[in-house]
């Protein structure tokens, strides 16, 4: 918890929360407080800020390397979506609310590429109070590539290129499962990467792969170390090994293996021995890799690891494609209740009657 920061402005009633000063908004996920000027800095995809807000306008000083794209909610309804593409601007999140007290949700629909975003002071401009959002019981981490960092899901084009706008993590199963067990949740994903190797390289071991990625505070800067002590997850699931086998040269089957004990290890390391992980075998490899999987849970050292295999056939390519022929959000649906049993089953979460989406 940091010390909450509130300070007056004098030339109209606003009051202003330093990002990095305040208890009274919930940033969860992966962030970078190291600046000193009250600011925090992030870039995981999903990442995502909460309050409530007794007011009835919220605005944000925050800025960005590139492009990101936020969608706002007010009240668990989606109220739009924003985008920062300046290095220090201020953006309107709600203004016209009805008087009294509002719950705002910031979540990050970009990935790290896209931009890195700096978010320096919350403004209330008509004044009034934000307080902490209450953290959710459950804490789920995904580990993974395009597909949990929600590329394409806002096109229903297969053929469209991709694009920032296309591109919402909060369309994805990686946040449309947390959503059916209301659990926080962390989204440790890069397009493009995997395991061992990455798509498209011409070797088959990759400089840097997602196992170097899941330690960075940050996706976009290889030097700052995460320090696992933000949070604790109750549930890890890595969605890999589809960019490895995408194109030649595929990895060998040893290197492969090493690679993801590797990535399970650190997570064991950081996070405890009791945590547990769920392995999901992408739908677009060949079935020969499932000894690889086999291989990996019979050489982990502690229990609680386990794996399921995605359905080769479970999208339909008419209707259920997005940009680069990446599950849009209908596709991503289907994965999360494909993937939301299993994870009742390991974990004891009672299921619901709850809409999954």
């Amino acid at each position: 918890m940091f010390a909450c920061a509130v300070s007056a402005v004098s030339a109209r009633t606003a009051t202003v929360y330093n990002a990095n000063d305040t208890a009274a908004v919930r940033i969860v996920g992966r962030t970078d407080r190291s600046a000193g000027d009250g600011s925090v800095r992030f870039d995981w995809s999903g990442t995502y800020m909460e309050t409530i807000l007794e007011g009835r306008a919220l605005k944000m000083r925050v800025g960005d390397t590139g492009k990101s794209l936020f969608d706002i909610f007010v009240d668990g309804r989606k109220l739009g979506k924003i985008m920062v593409n300046s290095t220090d601007t201020t953006i309107t999140v709600a203004d016209k609310l009805p008087r009294g007290r509002h719950q705002i949700a910031i979540r990050k629909c970009t990935e790290g590429e896209t931009g890195v975003t700096t978010v320096r002071q919350f403004i209330l401009p008509d004044g009034g109070t934000l307080a902490a959002a209450q953290p959710r019981g459950r804490h789920i981490e995904f580990v993974g590539n395009s597909l949990s960092a929600g590329f394409g899901t806002e096109s229903n084009n297969p053929r469209d290129p991709f694009t920032p706008e296309s591109e919402n993590c909060n369309l994805a199963y990686s946040t449309i499962i947390p959503r059916f067990f209301d659990a926080d949740y962390t989204v440790i994903a890069h397009s493009g990467r995997g395991i061992v190797r990455n798509y498209g390289d011409s070797v088959r071991v990759s400089e840097r792969a997602m196992r170097h990625k899941f330690m960075q505070t940050l996706d976009t800067d290889t030097a700052l170390r995460w320090h696992f002590g933000d949070y604790r997850p109750d549930l890890v699931v890595i969605n890999l090994g589809s960019n490895d086998f995408s194109t030649e040269p595929h990895p060998y089957r040893s290197e492969f293996v090493k690679a993801y004990c590797e990535l399970i290890d650190s997570i064991k390391a950081n996070y405890g021995k009791d945590t547990p992980i769920l392995c999901v075998v992408p739908y677009s490899i060949s079935s020969d890799v499932d000894d690889y999987f086999r291989e990996i849970i019979s050489r982990a050292v502690d229990t609680r690891i386990y794996k399921i295999r995605m359905s080769e056939d479970y999208l339909n390519w008419d209707s259920d494609r997005g940009a680069v022929w990446h599950p849009n959000y209908q596709g991503q649906r289907k994965m999360a209740m494909m993937l939301i049993p299993y994870i009742a089953t390991v974990t004891g979460w009672p299921l619901s009657e709850k809409e999954v989406r």
